[in-house]
């Protein structure tokens, strides 16, 4: 499962940098946005099949590692940051290093909280 959901995952990450190729020596929108939005979704996930639901124990493998794992790509994030660390693009580089990082908490967090508030209900107390 977790295989054939990575396959799954790496096919979306391709058409996503098929679509906004990045141009030497300028910021990695693709890679960038791949990242935040896997962890936002890595967030909606996780709140879903360990809070929300009881999903079936291949549901987490096969989408959070798989599909998600496939998608996301911290790797070719940290690729880009050493083709960046160039005369006239330290900066950028170091901006996308901390701008990754910290729009992937955000996004983590977010989706997170996103979940809880669309999936979890508050439990109800009986007062007496």
């Amino acid at each position: 499962m977790v295989a054939l959901g990575g396959g799954l995952g790496a096919l979306a990450r391709y058409g996503l940098a098929q679509l906004l190729p990045t141009t030497p020596g300028h910021f990695p929108l693709a890679t960038f946005l791949i990242n935040v939005t896997g962890c936002f979704l890595i967030g909606v996930l996780m709140v879903a099949v360990t809070e929300a639901w009881t999903a079936h124990r291949l549901v987490r493998p096969f989408l959070g590692v798989g599909i998600l794992g496939g998608y996301t790509t911290f790797s070719t994030y940290v690729v880009e940051i050493h083709g960046l660390l160039r005369p006239g693009t330290v900066g950028l580089a170091f901006g996308y290093l901390a701008g990754t990082l910290v729009a992937a908490l955000v996004a983590v967090v977010a989706g997170m909280a996103l979940a809880r508030r669309a999936f979890v209900r508050p439990e109800r107390t009986v007062e007496s």
